[in-house]
C-alpha cells in the first residue's frame, strides 16, 4: 500500500491535465502535480515521491523529498507560529505542524527544535512533536551491543551532558565529563556503545572502542582526529594561538598530549601534522 509520509516508488499510470496519477501494485492511485511531473517521465515507468496532504488536506505525491519522513526524528527550523501550533521547515510546501500540546517548550520563530514525525489518527495528518521521550523504544534490552558504532541525534542537555537519539530508536547519554567539544541539540554525530545499563539505558561515547584510559587531552586531540579524516596539520612548532582555536587547549599541554599518544601508538608524527593509526 501507500504509505503517507513516505518515500514511495509508484509507477506512472496515465497522465491528466492535473498531472499524472501514480499507482502501486495494491491498486491504490495517488497524485503527481503537473508542477512535480518531469518531462522526461512516461506512463509505466517508476518514480519516487513523498506522499503526504496538501493545504487542502487532499492525498498527493511530491518529487521534493523532506529533511525528515514519517517515523523520523530531526531537527527543524521554526518559519511561524499562530494559534494552533508552530510551523517548522521540512523543505515542504506545505509546512510541518508540530500543535502547542506536543511542544515540550514553547517554540519561537528562527529557532531549531529536535522533533519526531508520526501520523496523528485523530486529525488525519502528519504532525511533529518535540515531546521526544515519548517516542523514544524503552523497557528492553536494546538490539545493540558494547562497542557498536551508532548514529547519534543530540536532542537536549541535562545536568550530567547530553541526551541522544540512537538510530532513530533509542536514548542514550553523553556524559559531559567524557565529551571533549561543544554539544548542541540538532547536532548528528557518529558515536559509540559504551555500555547497556541493567535498566536498559544507553551510555555512549564519541570515542573508538580501544581508546578507553587515555588522558582526557588526549582524547581530545583522538576525537579531532577521528572528526579531521585522521590527519590534523598541527605540529609541536605550531602557533600557540592556531593549536588553541583547533583544540582549545595550550601549546604545552598539547605537546605533552601528543607525546603520550605517540608512545601508545595511536598517532604518528609526521612534518605537516599528527596522524591517525
Amino acid at each position: 500500500m501507500i504509505e503517507l509520509g513516505r518515500i514511495n516508488r509508484l509507477r506512472a499510470l496515465r497522465l491528466t491535465s492535473v498531472g499524472m496519477f501514480l499507482g502501486h501494485e495494491s491498486g491504490e492511485e495517488v497524485l503527481l502535480p503537473n508542477k512535480y511531473v518531469p518531462q522526461t517521465l512516461r506512463e509505466d515507468e517508476f518514480i519516487d515521491v513523498f506522499v503526504y496532504t496538501d493545504s487542502e488536506d487532499r492525498i498527493i505525491a511530491t518529487t521534493l523529498h523532506p529533511t525528515v519522513q514519517r517515523d523520523e526524528f530531526g531537527a527543524l527550523r521554526v518559519v511561524s507560529v499562530t494559534s494552533y501550533g508552530a510551523f517548522l521547515d521540512w523543505g515542504l510546501e506545505k509546512d510541518l505542524l508540530v500543535p502547542h500540546r506536543e511542544q515540550a517548550q514553547p517554540m519561537e520563530v528562527g529557532q531549531s527544535y529536535v522533533v519526531f514525525v508520526y501520523y496523528d489518527e485523530t486529525t488525519d495528518r502528519l504532525v511533529g512533536s518535540s515531546r521526544i521521550n515519548r517516542f523514544i523504544e524503552e523497557g528492553r534490552m536494546p538490539d545493540l551491543e558494547e562497542g557498536d558504532e551508532v548514529n547519534l541525534l543530540i536532542y537536549e542537555r541535562t545536568d550530567l551532558g547530553h541526551n541522544a537519539v540512537v538510530d532513530n530508536r533509542y536514548r542514550g547519554l553523553l556524559y559531559a565529563s567524557e565529551t571533549f567539544r561543544a554539544l548542541r541539540p540538532g547536532d548528528q554525530l557518529t558515536g559509540y556503545v559504551k555500555r547497556i545499563r541493567d535498566d536498559y539505558r544507553i551510555d555512549l561515547t564519541l570515542q573508538k572502542p580501544g581508546f578507553e584510559g587515555i588522558e582526557p587531552n588526549a582524547q581530545a586531540i583522538l576525537t579531532k582526529l577521528q572528526q579531521s579524516g585522521g590527519f590534523l596539520p598541527l605540529t609541536d612548532h605550531s602557533d600557540p594561538q592556531v593549536i588553541y582555536r583547533t583544540l582549545e587547549m595550550s601549546k604545552k599541554t598539547f605537546k605533552k598530549a601528543i607525546g603520550t599518544l605517540y608512545r601508545e601508538r595511536k598517532i604518528s608524527l609526521e612534518e605537516g601534522g599528527i596522524r591517525l593509526l
